[in-house]
């Protein structure tokens, strides 16, 4: 039996010197002890290549993880790579194509258009119907479409339908109208009868309904310049087509002897002339308020406005003024209704009065935008007003600006600082500009 010991071992010496057996298996299968055998036998490992291919290494594996990406994740990194240089419509169509590029089969192309979907708005494509049929051009063709009824019944792919329907969705979000590239391409992805195709026929019938609903439609792009963003919102603010636009200041940076730099608001005003009218009428014993800031959307863009308007006329000190017959004429107006009394021969059970509450409101006399919403600012803005409305300098004016909490001042007590706001005499009307009503309301 010790005879027997000693001639395996050696037989297995001689197989791991050919290569056969590594050092790990040679101490398991002899009984030596592992230390005694690494220091008499050297450390020889032979394996093939083929061997060596199958198995990468830990860090050639990490590589090749990150070189495909799989989740949503990566897939943000590959636009946040891109954009490193500049957000921009071209750096987003090389991150498509070189996706596209990659892999034939176009594995992961769900994922990649969730994540390109995301970042869409970050690089300004979101009303791109090009940039939307290249994303739908990421599909493989021809493989999701039903071959039979059975597959239509049952949603066939319905992960992959999901998402091309949240591409329509997402153009629909933002006013995007598909073309008729996007009807051919969800016909070879998806087929005639699927939902993407669905959805795609719903847009077309709804949008051309509503495109042209709203007579006042609001610009895609705004104006940039402070400036023409007040006119343009005071202007649409405005129930008269013949209101006057002012603009009282520009916005403009001053240097002190001293070095401070002191930077003055843009003033823009709106009245109309029933507006002058009404206010040439105020009671000169009764206050005139500004009261503010009131917010106005344009879309994303919040702009603020403030009002110059007096309290509600009590019933007591109301007067009816009489119409004159010569100015109605004999037919029926709209504006001047005739009143006629009709015997209806209703039942007496019929009830046509309305449970309606009337809110009595002030008179608005102006409108104003401004970019800071201070006393001082608001008070140019009455300055400038009394150019046309000689009654307010015999009015007393309330500010009541942010909050009802605050101590109520009159324009009186709001001193304007001659060294905070030097050259304030020399300041006047820059501009005025007329909306007459012969033209259209934009």
């Amino acid at each position: 039996m010790p005879g027997w010991k000693e001639e395996a071992r050696r037989f297995l010496f001689q197989i791991h010197h050919t290569g056969c057996i590594t050092s790990t298996v040679i101490p398991a299968l002899t009984g030596l002890d592992p230390q005694l055998y690494s220091a008499h036998v050297p450390r020889w490992i032979h394996c093939s290549s083929a061997f060596c291919k199958s198995k990468p290494d830990s860090a050639n594996l990490q590589e090749i993880i990150e070189h495909e990406p799989k989740s949503l994740v990566t897939h943000d990194e590959l636009f946040e790579r891109a954009a490193r240089d500049a957000k921009s419509k071209a750096n987003f169509n090389r991150v498509v194509d070189t996706f596209n590029k990659k892999d034939i089969r176009r594995r992961g192309h769900v994922e990649f258009i969730y994540a390109a979907l995301k970042k869409m708005p970050e690089f300004r494509v979101e009303r791109d119907i090009t940039v939307y049929n290249k994303l739908l051009d990421v599909f493989p063709k021809e493989v999701f479409v039903p071959r039979n009824f059975i597959q239509r019944m049952f949603n066939h792919y319905p992960r992959q339908q999901e998402c091309g329907v949240q591409v329509l969705e997402q153009m629909e979000s933002y006013g995007i109208m598909p073309n008729m590239e996007t009807k051919v391409l969800l016909v070879q992805i998806f087929g005639e009868k699927s939902h993407p195709m669905r959805k795609y026929q719903r847009i077309m019938y709804w949008f051309p309904k509503f495109k042209n609903l709203n007579p006042f439609p609001v610009p895609l792009e705004l104006p940039q310049d402070p400036v023409d963003l007040s006119r343009f919102s005071l202007t649409r603010i405005a129930n008269d087509l013949d209101a006057k636009i002012t603009v009282y200041q520009l916005p403009s940076t001053h240097i002190t002897e001293t070095g401070a730099e002191i930077s003055h608001p843009h003033i823009v005003g709106i009245q109309s002339p029933e507006q002058r009218t009404l206010l040439a009428k105020h009671n000169p014993n009764k206050p005139v308020f500004v009261e503010g800031p009131f917010p106005l959307w344009l879309r994303k863009t919040c702009v603020h406005y403030y009002l110059l308007r007096a309290d509600p006329i009590p019933p007591e000190e109301q007067i009816e003024e009489e119409l004159d017959p010569e100015l109605i004429g004999p037919e029926q107006s709209f504006f001047f209704p005739q009143y006629i009394e009709l015997d209806l021969r209703r039942d007496l059970g019929d009830d046509d009065s309305f449970d309606v509450d009337d809110v009595v409101e002030g008179a608005v006399y102006a409108m104003c935008m401004t970019g800071q919403g201070d006393q001082a600012t608001l008070a140019q803005w009455i300055n400038g007003l009394q150019e046309d409305n000689p009654v307010l300098g015999q009015v007393p004016t309330v500010f009541r600006l942010d909050s009802a909490f605050r101590e109520l001042q009159k324009v009186e007590d709001v001193r304007y600082d001659s060294e905070q706001h030097p050259g304030a005499e020399e300041e006047h009307i820059i501009q005025d500009e007329v909306l007459h009503s012969q033209g259209m309301k934009r």
